[in-house]
């Protein structure tokens, strides 16, 4: 397991619950908007070890009432379900943040109980996610990612970050049919600044109304859409 960081205490990662987050270092995307691009590589050196946040949240037991593991992509560690076990042991609720590449390892959290929240990037339409990610063939693991989700016993979200030129109207209506008859969808604001690749740093966001106008498309099929950092 490879732990790049640890924010000790969050108020937004896990709705609703006062928590840590722990970034897992690696991910198998390129998305050329990705704000965490340090996080991307495998091959760089663990800034902490599980021992180390095992430790941490003990001892802040009173104050913290759940864990979020994120990233990059924390389904790539082949350690993760043993490492999720060790903090539900501890008390914690987990919430897992994931991009949905990987549904064989997400089916394995579910039936093991080790979850209790579950937050799936859609990225964008299926279509274009080769093009964006520089994976190919990953279609299909998506689509059943986030079928899994949606049968799960669960809270859960998906979440999609409106990059202009990356998401776009009519992945939005591709997207709402991907997750017609979800509960929950939220729409997080694009914000240019540090990216993978440089073209996304200065590429300017969408305004509210063509967010609001994606909401409506995503509310005809999705129960509940929230909007993000606008």
């Amino acid at each position: 397991m490879k732990i790049a960081g640890l924010q000790k205490l969050s108020m937004v990662d896990y709705p609703g619950h006062v928590a840590a987050a722990i970034f897992l270092q690696g991910c198998n995307f390129r998305c050329g908007y990705c704000h965490n691009p340090e996080l991307i590589p495998l091959n760089r050196e663990s800034a902490y070890n599980e021992k180390d946040i095992l430790d941490y949240l003990e001892k802040n037991e009173n104050m913290l009432e759940g864990v979020v593991i994120t990233g990059g992509e924390p389904l790539i560690h082949g350690d993760l379900p043993e490492f999720t076990s060790r903090i539900k042991q501890k008390g914690f609720r987990l919430k897992l943040d994931t991009n949905g590449s990987d549904p064989a390892g997400l089916e394995d959290l579910f039936r093991g109980h080790l979850l209790d929240y579950v937050a799936v990037d859609v990225k964008t339409s299926l279509g274009k996610y080769s093009l964006l990610t520089d994976v190919k063939d990953i279609e299909e693991l998506i689509s059943s990612s986030v079928h899994l989700t949606m049968l799960s016993t669960i809270p859960y979200e998906f979440r999609i970050t409106c990059v202009p030129g990356i998401v776009e109207e009519e992945d939005i209506r591709s997207i709402a049919e991907l997750l017609k008859g979800a509960k929950k969808c939220s729409l997080q604001q694009f914000s240019p600044g540090i990216s993978y690749q440089e073209s996304f740093q200065k590429r300017a966001p969408y305004g509210k109304e063509v967010l609001s106008g994606f909401r409506d498309i995503l509310l005809d099929k999705v129960e509940q859409v929230d909007m993000r950092g606008i």
